[in-house]
């Protein structure tokens, strides 16, 4: 199991710009893991743009900034590189106090153990 602590940020509807929130911290498992090189290894293939990987926020055991509060839904984002097409990923969700998107930092999928 992979323990992520990432620096969190949020978009308001009607905000040009995202804010910095505090750190998101969450685990994934081997499957998780497993998926996600599913992910970047389809989007090598396909030349998608991304691929929207489902996740289970109560296994994931998602902790978000008290600012924050709870996700209403969540996702992981799967992309490549520009430069050398290595897949890359963050999480996605939008808070449930008032739909703002919330998203981590992007982290190299290859970089899970």
């Amino acid at each position: 199991m992979n323990t992520l602590t990432i620096e969190g940020w949020c978009k308001s509807s009607g905000d040009k710009k995202s804010t910095p929130m505090g750190s998101i911290h969450f685990h994934l498992n081997e499957l998780d893991h497993l998926r996600l090189e599913q992910a970047e290894e389809r989007l090598q293939k396909t030349h998608e743009p991304e691929v929207m990987v489902d996740v289970d926020m109560a296994a994931i055991d998602l902790v978000t900034p008290e600012a924050c509060g709870p996700l209403s839904d969540c996702k992981i984002r799967v992309y490549l590189s520009a430069g050398d097409q290595r897949g890359q990923f963050h999480l996605v969700g939008h808070r449930a106090s008032d739909g703002s998107l919330i998203y981590t930092n992007a982290v190299m999928v290859d970089q899970l153990g």
